[in-house]
């Protein structure tokens, strides 16, 4: 019988990337509730609530550990100061989907609070979770995307291995209240 881990634990240099907790709520809150971090991603509302923290929280707890991963990062010093996810994305069908199937990509979000950004911390945390996705979690393809007024974030997806597609897309951004250009970029184990 072969068990899937629902909560693993990601070590890196300076950080451990860990299921959030309960206790982590204010300090996400804290993270995500600035409009310099929340503006940069397209899932993330602004305001970003305690309760929002408590319900993303929540359906991490619940989410089905075969398609989804989510992490608070974990310093080592300063403790939780970002967060970041692999899970499930519709991509546009390609030649070896079905017709009329959608083809389901795993897709790499993350954000980085503003005090930590520019230390290389989400660059660790990528590059730690892509390494265990590799080896644990069986993934050879995983998506991302940023941005195009965010190039910091492409840089950050660079050093980990990402290339960029090639491909511009506009995505919706919850916190801008408004569709972004955006460039999307895929790792290859």
């Amino acid at each position: 019988m072969c068990l899937i881990e629902t909560s693993p634990e990601i070590q890196t240099r300076r950080t451990v990337l860990r299921a959030p907790e309960a206790v982590d709520a204010a300090r996400i809150a804290a993270v995500c509730g600035d409009l310099a971090v929340a503006r940069m991603t397209a899932r993330m509302p602004h305001p970003y609530a305690l309760t929002d923290a408590e319900g993303w929280i929540g359906r991490a707890q619940g989410q089905d550990p075969r398609v989804e991963r989510n992490f608070v990062i974990d310093h080592d010093e300063e403790g939780v100061v970002g967060m970041i996810s692999l899970f499930p994305s519709e991509q546009l069908a390609d030649e070896a989907t079905p017709p009329g199937r959608s083809a389901v990509r795993t897709e790499l979000g993350y954000c980085i609070g503003a005090s930590w950004a520019g230390r290389g911390l989400a660059t660790e945390a990528v590059q730690g979770l892509l390494g265990w996705a590799r080896r644990d979690w069986s993934r050879r393809v995983v998506s991302a995307g940023h941005f195009a007024d965010n190039p910091a974030s492409g840089r950050v997806l660079e050093k980990a291995g990402f290339l960029y597609t090639g491909e511009r897309r506009s995505l919706f951004s919850r916190a801008r209240g408004a569709w972004v250009a955006s460039r999307m970029m895929v790792w290859l184990a």
